[in-house]
C-alpha cells in the first residue's frame, strides 16, 4: 500500500526540483541569466491546481481560507526575514551611515511616487475599485522584492560583470528596508478606510503606525543586532564559539528578531533588516563567515520553496472577473505601465540629488531595477485579504459598483 501524504509529496517535489536544478545551475543561471525564483515558480504552476494539481496551498487548514492565508503569511514572512537579514549583513560596513541620502531619496520620493502613479494607474483601469482601494492595492507594488532583488544584484553570473558594486549595494539595501518602509503607504488608506474619522485615521497612522510599528521596529532590530555582535565578540575572544556557530545566525538570529517583533506587534522585516545590519556594522561578522557558503545554500533552499509555494498558490482563475471588473487585458495593461512608469521617471529626475548614481545610465538602470514579488504577498496581502470582511471596507469598494457582491 502506497502511503501517499501531502507532506511526503511536498519532499519529492522540493528536492527533484532543487536536484534537478543544480544539476543545470551553471547553464540556467550562469548562460540564461534566469535565477531560480523564475524556474522556481514556474514549477509550483505545473505542479499546482492547473496544471498536475499534485500540489495545492490552498487545500491546507481544511480549505480554510483564513488558515491558508495564515499559513502563506508565516512561511512568506520567515523566508523574507531571513532575505532581509542576509542583505543587512552582507552590506560594507557602516554603509548605511555613508550613504543615508542616496536611500532617503530611493524610500522617500521614489516609492511615494511609484506608490501614487500605480495606484491612478489601477484606479483608472480596474473601475471596481475606487481611489482608497486603488492606495491599498498600490502598497504592494512600491516596494522592491528583496528575494528578486538579491537573485539580480546579488548574482555572481551576470551582476559582479555588468553592474557596479556602488550601485549592487544601493539596490540591495533599498530593497532590504524598503518591504517595512512601504508599512505607511498601505495603513494610511487602511486607516482612511476604516476609521471614523480623517483626524483618528492621521492619529492612527502616526501613533500606531510610525511610532510603534516602524520605530519600535527599527530601534529594537538594530538593539539586537548590536547585542548580539557585541556577544559574538566577547564569546570568540574568549573561545566559547565555533566556527559551525557563526553561519548559524544567519537563520537563528532572523527567527528571533521577527518572532521577539511579532510578539510586540512591531514591523518584522525592517526589525530583521535593521537587526542584520546592526549586526555586521564593523565587518567583524563577514570576516569570520567570508570563507562559508553555508548562507547560500540556506538562502537558495528558502528562496526556492517560497516560490513553488506561490506558483501553485496563485488564484489564476480570478485574473478575468466580471464582479471585480478584472480581465487579462487590464492587468497586463497595468503591469506595463507600472513597469515603465513606477520608478523610472522619478529616479531621473531626482539622479542628481541621488550621490550614488553618477550617470544617465545608472539612473535608467536603477529606475528599471523594482522587482516585485513575494514581499507583496507576505507583507500586504493577507492584511487586505482580512480586512475585505470587514462591513466598512465593501462600503469604499462598493462606491464605483454597487452591484459588486461581498467578498467570500
Amino acid at each position: 500500500k502506497f502511503d501517499v501524504t501531502t507532506p511526503h509529496i511536498i519532499y519529492a517535489c522540493l528536492g527533484g526540483f532543487i536536484v534537478l536544478f543544480g544539476m543545470f545551475s551553471l547553464f540556467l543561471r550562469g548562460r540564461l541569466y534566469i535565477g531560480e525564483a523564475c524556474w522556481a515558480f514556474i514549477f509550483g504552476i505545473i505542479i499546482g491546481p492547473y496544471a498536475l494539481d499534485i500540489f495545492n496551498p490552498r487545500t491546507w487548514g481544511n480549505g480554510s481560507a483564513e488558515a491558508t492565508n495564515m499559513i502563506t503569511l508565516e512561511f512568506t514572512c520567515v523566508v523574507l526575514a531571513i532575505g532581509v537579514f542576509a542583505i543587512g549583513v552582507e552590506l560594507p560596513k557602516v554603509y548605511m551611515l555613508q550613504h543615508w541620502k542616496s536611500l532617503f531619496f530611493l524610500l522617500v520620493p521614489v516609492m511615494t511616487w511609484g506608490w501614487l502613479v500605480s495606484a491612478g494607474l489601477i484606479c483608472a483601469l480596474i473601475p471596481g475599485l475606487n481611489f482608497l482601494s486603488s492606495l491599498a492595492v498600490a502598497a504592494c507594488l512600491t516596494p522592491s522584492d528583496p528575494i528578486l532583488a538579491a537573485a539580480v544584484v546579488g548574482g555572481k553570473w551576470w551582476a559582479d560583470k555588468h553592474v557596479p558594486a556602488h550601485i549592487r549595494h544601493l539596490l540591495a539595501a533599498e530593497s532590504g528596508c524598503n518591504d517595512g518602509a512601504a508599512f505607511p503607504f498601505l495603513f494610511i488608506a487602511l486607516y482612511l478606510t476604516l476609521d471614523a474619522s480623517t483626524g483618528a485615521a492621521i492619529r492612527d497612522w502616526f501613533l500606531i503606525l510610525w511610532l510603534y510599528q516602524i520605530v519600535l521596529g527599527a530601534v529594537l532590530g538594530s538593539l539586537l543586532g548590536f547585542s548580539f555582535r557585541h556577544l559574538m565578540k566577547f564569546c570568540q575572544r574568549h573561545d566559547l564559539i565555533d566556527q559551525h556557530s557563526y553561519v548559524a545566525q544567519y537563520v537563528s538570529l532572523a527567527m528571533l528578531t521577527i518572532g521577539v517583533t511579532n510578539l510586540l506587534s512591531s514591523d518584522d522585516l525592517l526589525a530583521a533588516f535593521f537587526c542584520g545590519t546592526a549586526f555586521a556594522w564593523d565587518g567583524f561578522f563577514n570576516r569570520q563567515t567570508e570563507e562559508s557558503v553555508f548562507s547560500s545554500v540556506i538562502d537558495t533552499l528558502f528562496n526556492v520553496a517560497a516560490f513553488i509555494f506561490v506558483g501553485a498558490w496563485m488564484l489564476f482563475n480570478k485574473f478575468q472577473d466580471a464582479a471585480f471588473t478584472l480581465s487579462v487585458w487590464r492587468l497586463i495593461v497595468v503591469a506595463l505601465l507600472v513597469l515603465l512608469l513606477r520608478r523610472i521617471p522619478v529616479i531621473i529626475a531626482c539622479c542628481r540629488w541621488i550621490p550614488v548614481i553618477n550617470n544617465f545610465r545608472e539612473s535608467v538602470f536603477c529606475g528599471h531595477f523594482g522587482p516585485i514579488g513575494i514581499g507583496a504577498l507576505s507583507s500586504f496581502l493577507p492584511p487586505c485579504l482580512l480586512l475585505i470582511d470587514d462591513d466598512r471596507w465593501d462600503i469604499h469598494i462598493n462606491a464605483r459598483n454597487p452591484n459588486h457582491p461581498r467578498i467570500p
